[in-house]
């Protein structure tokens, strides 16, 4: 019996994130039949019924510290966890706790990581100590790996794969169809529909306006309906309604909570999906949905290339006129863009077979 602990960015409705956890959770158990889970959540109850697993609150010292002593490994990950670019006591939170399984024995192991920004000098020397005492460490791209390398991690160390959210599994569209008829944007076949997974964190008002743009001339360009989504709900729901709200009619937007497999069917029935948030993108990929990437981190630029996607913009350089060219780029090359994107994932997801073989590996020589 393998007694893994998972670290991570968990019960807080982020939809990406929940994602993440499930296809954790899905692919330890498949690859190890033997393996008992336990989390750190923001709200252990609701992760249980979820998930089938034991769950602990993720702040409470008492809680990880007991959760610590009783576990063989402690999983960190995936997600963007080491990182100070959102917030500088984060990336300590989750050091600690690495820190701490280290000091009580325990086989720590970084799952699909994308690592960085990491700018305090103190966060980058502390980063590097902790790591370096990691009994394996995954990345998703290259660039998290050179930024480890630069820090002074072992080389020996890393392995790159890829985001684990890329093994989910593709439900079908009616699902989507029929959310999408009862948040009153049902969709129409005679009609171009364009999904639009916008960021509201810190919003840029500049940004906002282009997109009010964009969609109004969707709409007399090429008929096209537009379905505001948002990915993180608390965060995103309220600038989905204020844009819905300015363009009086002329876009959807979906108000309430939708379940991962929910929103994965959703994005299954847009033509189109324009993405600030990664792991609307990685949705679209997984759904054979063609998307335009909107940069606001050095990760969705790694993940559409790691698709031969390219990143028109930034979220500071979006503008309707390369959107315009974007676009229509986009819809000459449909089926060429599917197919390149579907290929892309095959590969990506065999090299995610390695995250679980370490760890397997990893606690055999602990025997």
């Amino acid at each position: 019996m393998y007694n893994i602990l998972i670290s991570g960015y968990y019960g807080f409705n982020n939809i990406g994130d929940e994602s993440i956890l499930r296809t954790v959770i899905d692919n330890l158990r498949e690859k190890l039949p033997d393996v008992d889970i336990t989390v750190l959540s923001q709200c252990p109850a609701q992760t249980e019924e979820k998930y089938g697993v034991r769950a602990a609150r993720r702040m409470n010292p008492w809680d990880i510290f007991r959760s610590l002593r009783h576990c063989d490994m402690l999983l960190s990950g995936g997600g963007s966890l080491l990182q100070d670019a959102t917030s500088r006591r984060s990336i300590l939170y989750y050091l600690c706790i690495l820190r701490l399984a280290q000091l009580l024995g325990k086989r720590t192991f970084i799952y699909s990581q994308g690592i960085g920004p990491i700018s305090g000098k103190w966060n980058r020397w502390y980063t590097a100590r902790v790591l370096r005492r990691a009994d394996g460490i995954v990345v998703r791209d290259g660039k998290s790996r050179d930024l480890l390398l630069e820090l002074g991690v072992p080389g020996g160390l890393i392995h790159v794969t890829a985001d684990p959210v890329l093994r989910v599994r593709a439900p079908g569209p009616e699902l989507g169809r029929n959310i999408l008829a009862e948040e009153g944007c049902p969709r129409r076949e005679d009609r171009l529909t364009v999904g639009w997974a916008v960021k509201s964190r810190k919003p840029n008002k500049d940004f906002l306006r282009e997109v009010e743009k964009c969609i109004l001339w969707l709409r007399e360009e090429y008929g096209a309906d537009s379905v505001l989504i948002p990915f993180f709900h608390d965060e995103d729901v309220g600038i989905c309604q204020t844009v819905a709200a300015r363009l009086d009619g002329q876009a959807g937007c979906l108000r309430k909570k939708h379940l991962s497999e929910e929103t994965l069917s959703i994005i299954g029935c847009m033509d189109v999906l324009v993405g600030v948030r990664l792991h609307s993108l990685i949705y679209a990929a997984v759904m054979g949905t063609p998307m335009i990437g909107i940069s606001y981190d050095p990760k969705v630029e790694s993940f559409l290339s790691s698709i031969r996607r390219p990143t028109p913009f930034t979220v500071e350089e979006f503008t309707l006129e390369k959107f315009q060219d974007a676009f229509r780029d986009t819809m000459a090359r449909r089926e060429e863009i599917r197919e390149t994107a579907g290929q892309c994932l095959e590969h990506l997801i065999t090299k995610l077979d390695q995250n679980e073989e370490l760890i397997r590996e990893i606690m055999e020589r602990a025997k």
